[in-house]
């Protein structure tokens, strides 16, 4: 007799499936043979030796040559090799030290740092930094092309993963800097899913620049007022732009303008470029007064200059319409260089609502119809905030000297540039004249050092030369 089961107890039932539940297909496990495997290690190492010799012909070339001497002649004959070869590397050393350093203490250097540096560290750096993508369980790293080297960087080519972009690079090239112990990081891209890095191995601007020589033809297109973070010269560009420089008291913003200054020296004494300058604070300029064209020092003359520039600048649009669209220096129209020291002033900071009013009405118009006719705009300043200056999106080229916030470098340089590197507010006050540069078509920042031009020096300039019309405004 079957016994029936009490009310309440719990009965247990097979599981059916759900017939809305779809089907589901799993990858079945097969295991592969122990003769497959042996075989695929045997390729691997066929295929290294086969391409050893192509992928490191020098570490191959002189194993075998010591393999070679040490079985035909012994300890003997490998002491004479040594030897031998010791002093043809001092001979070399001695007599062509520029190609041995380039053939021999550069690749050794280069070969020892892809190795105990960027090989050694590249996996965690590149995953903690975020820049490990993963597909289906697996991970995929950018793989280390080539490492060459120089007198003062490394640089480290890189193939990305597809479906990547030289973008992820720059936006993480703070934390590439400090996991590989550099002073920073540029990216640089050569092609499609091919960049190289390039990691200075200690800081090429903490050494201050003296005065840079005087150009004999100016190229108002490539001003040279320093040195940038690579070696090569920095080079402003004012004919066809407006510059716009930021940077704390102290930073060096007189560096950056009378560094420019200096290098437009020889189109000055010609007539074929002038300097107007404004200096409320009557320190900075005035000091060579004689070099500028125009000149104004208190907000109402400064406000009556910038609209002379205005009432030029449109004279010459006249002239130009319907003959030609861009300017060519000459002393019938000079290329003109308005000099704006401490701009906040004139827009922010000058008691009269007029003078401010006008004078942002002057600049506006200046920084959006002058780049076409000859006239630049090279205004310093020392607060970003928009309530201050808020033209700063009329200036296509920013340079950022030290700052105050670390919210004040994407105000300069625009949105991302602390992302790319453009670390200004940790620049060290000891180091004025250092900036980080954004130009109008170039969206990374570089990082610069403009010359240090003395007050002997700007005295010279004023008694060798001077404008050829000196006007100043009361």
């Amino acid at each position: 007799m079957m016994r029936q089961p009490k009310v309440g107890a719990t009965q247990s039932s097979p599981t059916l499936p759900t017939p809305a539940q779809g089907v589901r297909w799993t990858t079945p496990i097969v295991e592969t043979p122990g003769i497959v495997v042996l075989a695929s290690w045997i390729w691997r190492l066929v295929r290294l030796m086969v391409l050893l010799p192509f992928r490191f012909p020098v570490m191959v070339t002189t194993a075998t040559t010591v393999a070679v001497c040490w079985w035909y002649l012994g300890g003997v004959g490998l002491t004479a090799l040594a030897g031998g070869l010791s002093v043809a590397s001092l001979v070399w050393w001695r007599t062509w030290p520029i190609s041995y350093r380039y053939c021999v203490t550069w690749r050794l250097l280069a070969w020892w740092r892809h190795l105990m540096v960027y090989r050694r560290h590249w996996q965690p750096v590149l995953v903690i930094s975020g820049l490990a993508e993963s597909y289906q369980e697996r991970r995929y790293l950018p793989r280390i092309r080539r490492v060459t080297c120089n007198d003062r960087a490394d640089y480290v080519r890189v193939s990305l993963v597809a479906g990547t972009s030289p973008a992820d690079f720059e936006h993480r090239v703070v934390e590439l800097a400090h996991g590989f112990a550099a002073p920073s990081c540029r990216v640089m891209v050569n092609g499609p899913r091919d960049i190289t890095l390039e990691f200075p191995r200690h800081d090429t601007l903490a050494e201050p620049l003296d005065a840079l020589p005087i150009p004999e033809c100016p190229d108002l297109a490539a001003l040279p007022i320093g040195k940038r973070e690579d070696g090569t010269p920095w080079k402003l560009r004012l004919h066809g732009t407006h510059v716009l420089v930021v940077g704390v008291t102290g930073a060096g913003k007189g560096s950056v303008l009378w560094s420019t200054i200096r290098a437009m020296l020889p189109a000055i004494a010609d007539g074929s470029a002038q300097v107007w300058g404004i200096d409320p604070k009557r320190m900075e300029l005035a000091y060579g007064r004689d070099l500028f064209a125009r000149y104004a020092d208190t907000g109402e003359s400064a406000v009556e200059l910038l609209e002379h520039a205005v009432s030029q600048m449109q004279e010459r649009a006249e002239r130009y319409a319907g003959k030609r669209r861009s300017h060519t220096p000459t002393t019938a129209d000079p290329f003109v260089v308005v000099v704006l020291d401490e701009v906040a002033f004139l827009t922010a900071y000058h008691p009269d609502r007029d003078v401010r009013k006008r004078s942002e009405n002057a600049i506006a118009t200046l920084t959006s119809q002058g780049r076409s006719v000859g006239f630049c705009v090279l205004a310093a300043l020392q607060d970003p905030r928009k309530e201050v200056m808020n033209l700063r999106n009329l200036f296509p080229d920013k340079i950022a000297l030290r700052l105050d916030e670390a919210s004040q470098v994407d105000m300069v340089l625009g949105e991302g540039a602390r992302e790319r590197g453009a670390e200004a507010h940790l620049i060290d006050p000891t180091l004025p004249g250092v900036a980080y540069v954004r130009l109008e078509t170039s969206p990374s920042p570089v990082r610069a050092r403009a010359a240090y031009v003395s007050d002997d020096d700007i005295t010279t300039m004023a008694d060798g030369y001077s404008s050829i019309s000196s006007e100043e405004v009361a």
